[in-house]
């Protein structure tokens, strides 16, 4: 049990924040090199004219992706271990919740949390509507209801990797835990759950990256992320080739920066197990 009583060298400590740094650092600079790409004399005058228009479509998507990516990570591991525990009236909302999640398309995610969820649930509609007075950020009301529903919608899966995560911890680790005294909470998010993130990081991982590409499905709902942008240019420009293309090698930049810092902590997080 001596891996798993290092909770803190989880993400290597130290590491996590030069990490974290770079991550920063390299989605600034891409954005950098999107801006002049977009602005070079190669492209139709379409493209050039609308260059900082892609340009904020992709902060929109990368924000629509980061901030709904920590939330299904935190909401995903409370139902993970909810799915598990021993209380059914903890354990069958839990199960309910990841069923009819998983079990329904995201684009009608979307649009039940834009246009059905603030009519059922009042303070949610309250909670859309502060959110239209704050336009910094590009917070407002349908970025917020593509956040939840993006976050819910990748939690769910999350729920089922940490589940497995979870799972997949070999009891003795759990024994060993409460023979030293420590409590059920104490076992769990001390012992268990720290080799569990370890073995589902992977897949955890791969749910972040298919987030970015599902955070185009937000068009549907007038969020004004990169696909939207491209579809707006490419109605009033009447040129589609060059449009979607433009998109789609945003979108190819994005997951590849993406991939490769989330390579990198795969990498940290092995090493600070041994």
């Amino acid at each position: 049990m001596t891996g798993a009583q290092r909770p803190a060298g989880l993400f290597g400590g130290g590491n996590l924040l030069l990490w974290s740094a770079g991550a920063i650092a390299a989605f600034l600079l891409l954005f950098w090199l999107i801006t002049l790409a977009l602005h070079l004399p190669l492209w139709p005058e379409a493209i050039g004219k609308n260059a900082d228009l892609f340009v904020s479509g992709a902060r929109t998507t990368l924000y629509l992706t980061l901030v709904s990516g920590v939330l299904g990570m935190l909401v995903g591991v409370l139902l993970g271990l909810g799915k598990l525990s021993a209380l059914k009236f903890i354990a069958l909302p839990c199960s309910f919740v990841v069923w009819i999640v998983r079990g329904t398309p995201l684009y009608v995610q979307l649009l039940f949390a834009n246009y059905a969820l603030p009519t059922l649930v009042p303070p949610f509609g309250s909670l859309l509507a502060w959110a239209d007075t704050w336009p910094a950020f590009e917070v407002g009301s349908v970025f917020v209801a593509a956040v939840f529903a993006l976050s819910m919608n990748v939690a769910a899966y999350n729920a089922e990797v940490v589940r497995g995560g979870v799972l997949g911890v070999p009891r003795g680790q759990a024994e060993a835990a409460r023979s030293l005294g420590l409590s059920g909470p104490q076992t769990m998010t001390q012992v268990v759950l720290p080799q569990a993130l370890r073995l589902s990081l992977p897949a955890l991982v791969n749910n972040l990256v298919a987030l970015l590409k599902d955070s185009s499905l937000a068009a549907t709902i007038a969020v004004t992320e990169l696909t939207r942008i491209a579809d707006q240019v490419r109605s009033s420009t009447f040129e589609p080739i060059p449009a979607l293309a433009v998109a789609a090698a945003v979108y190819l930049a994005l997951t590849t920066v993406m991939t490769l810092f989330t390579d990198q902590l795969e990498r940290q997080v092995k090493m600070a197990g041994r």
